[in-house]
């Protein structure tokens, strides 16, 4: 990346951080604070493990339409063409995935080879993303869950050891820098109950 093109990415991104805090997200309480000092955190893990710029912003917005462990909303999904229009389509759509994934149906698919069936909590409907897509829903999965347990003991002690399992079973849809982050924590390694509540 030239150094244009960093100026530009971070004007980007300060662009979007702009439009966070006019949609509240510095009021919304969250592990560790507020909402936005999580999504910025979110975003900040992706970079560290080479995400792309517009994965980065699928970071920093992941939680715009609210998620299946957290239910605050920052955008009605009726104004998904104002999100798009800030971060792109391709972004847009990867927060939308993020957003309308039903956990408890997709988790299981994650650590199988072969298509991961999405099942739409809001449209009940069921569509299979490209395995790129997956692939980023699980990159931003992990930095999501991994920044939520750093701030929160009791999170790390109730959902850890799941989802640590959850991240082993799958890592071959992770990235190598996404994995060691979550190998390194230290929770059990033997397969616990399911949870998907998270935020």
């Amino acid at each position: 990346m030239t150094g244009e093109d960093t100026v530009t990415a971070e004007r980007h991104q300060i662009r979007i951080r702009a439009f966070l805090l006019e949609r509240g997200a510095d009021r919304l309480q969250h592990p560790g604070g507020t909402l936005y000092a999580h999504v910025g955190r979110v975003a900040g893990l992706l970079a560290e493990w080479g995400a792309t710029e517009e994965v980065q912003a699928a970071g920093l917005c992941h939680a715009c339409y609210g998620t299946d462990g957290y239910a605050p909303v920052l955008l009605s999904l009726a104004e998904r063409p104002v999100l798009a229009e800030l971060i792109g389509p391709r972004a847009e759509s990867l927060v939308y995935l993020y957003a309308s994934c039903n956990r408890a149906a997709v988790y299981p698919y994650l650590q199988q080879d072969g298509p991961v069936p999405v099942l739409d909590r809001f449209t009940g409907t069921t569509r299979t993303p490209p395995e790129r897509d997956i692939r980023v829903f699980l990159e931003l999965t992990a930095a999501n869950e991994l920044d939520v347990i750093r701030q929160s003991a009791a999170m790390a002690a109730e959902h850890g050891p799941a989802l640590l399992w959850l991240f082993a079973a799958a890592r071959q849809r992770l990235s190598a820098a996404a994995w060691e982050a979550w190998s390194l924590q230290p929770a059990h390694r033997t397969e616990p109950g399911r949870d998907e509540s998270m935020p």
